[in-house]
This record gives C-alpha cells, sequence and structure tokens, in this order.
C-alpha cells in the first residue's frame, strides 16, 4: 500500500502543451510536451521550478483533456504551442507511486478507497509529478511519481 495523505497544494503558475489525446498517444503527447516546454522556458530565460508533469482535467476515456510541462517560477509568455497556465491550490490527496507508469492503476485504486474511507469527494483534476527521468533511470521498477487528486 502506498501512503497516502491529504495535503495543501500551492498554486503554482507552469508552461504547458493542452491537447485532447487519444489515451494510447499518451507517450508521443507527453515527450513533445516537455520538449517543447523546456525549448520555450530555455528561450524566455526560465527555468523549471519542479518536475514534469501531466494534469489531466475530468475522467479520462478513450480520450483525455490533459496538459503536460514544467512548473515556473513566473508566468510564461506564449509561444508557439507552449501556453502558461497553473497546478491548482487547495485541498488534494497525495500518493508516491513506485513503479512503471502502466502500474499507475493501481495506485489511483488506492487512492479511491482511501478517499472513500475518509469521506472525501474526488474533484475533477489530477496531476502526476514525473520524479524520476527513464533516461537516466532505465529499470521502471524504480520510477517515482507524486499522484495529486484534488477533492472537495
Amino acid at each position: 500500500m502506498n501512503e497516502i495523505r491529504t495535503v495543501e497544494a500551492a498554486e503554482q503558475p507552469t508552461a504547458v502543451l493542452r491537447a485532447s489525446v487519444p489515451m494510447d498517444e499518451l507517450p508521443t503527447f507527453f515527450a513533445r510536451a516537455f520538449a517543447a516546454t523546456a525549448a520555450a522556458l530555455a528561450k524566455q530565460g526560465h527555468a523549471p521550478a519542479g518536475p514534469p508533469f501531466g494534469l489531466y482535467r475530468g475522467m479520462p476515456t478513450t480520450v483525455v483533456d490533459v496538459e503536460a510541462g514544467f512548473p515556473v517560477s513566473t508566468p510564461v509568455e506564449p509561444t508557439g504551442d507552449v501556453v502558461p497556465s497553473t497546478l491548482p491550490g487547495g485541498r488534494a490527496v497525495e500518493a508516491v507511486h513506485i513503479g512503471p507508469y502502466d502500474t499507475m492503476g493501481e495506485t489511483y485504486g488506492q487512492v479511491e478507497q482511501w478517499m472513500v474511507g475518509q469521506r472525501l469527494v474526488p474533484g475533477k483534476v489530477v496531476w502526476e509529478s514525473y520524479l524520476s527521468d527513464p533516461e537516466r533511470e532505465p529499470d521502471p521498477a524504480t520510477w517515482r511519481t507524486v499522484v495529486h487528486w484534488s477533492v472537495s
């Protein structure tokens, strides 16, 4: 069982690409989003203020409304497909997933069960912060991802 807890998340400015993406195309979208936002940040003289993330609005079906990029210290100027956005502030449930991305459903299931036990109402926004770089850590069993799920 993952450690699950409630946190008060601080609103954080971000630089992102946002799109409606078929679930099976998420890896390609994330690669493009991280490369584009990193390039836009460098061009504007910004540095990431944290790890890359993916934010999901609403419950995914075969397509998901997603934005991916980096948190920043100050808002960025729109450039190409990269736009400013924010990670939401407020109450959220947080869990750390350890392992490959294709097993994250298990962590989400644990978080959902925990929320039921705590009588929390899941919100419509979920975001994942990717603490591990697969190029530097090739063993997926060691990858660490922080899951935040807004609650009301």
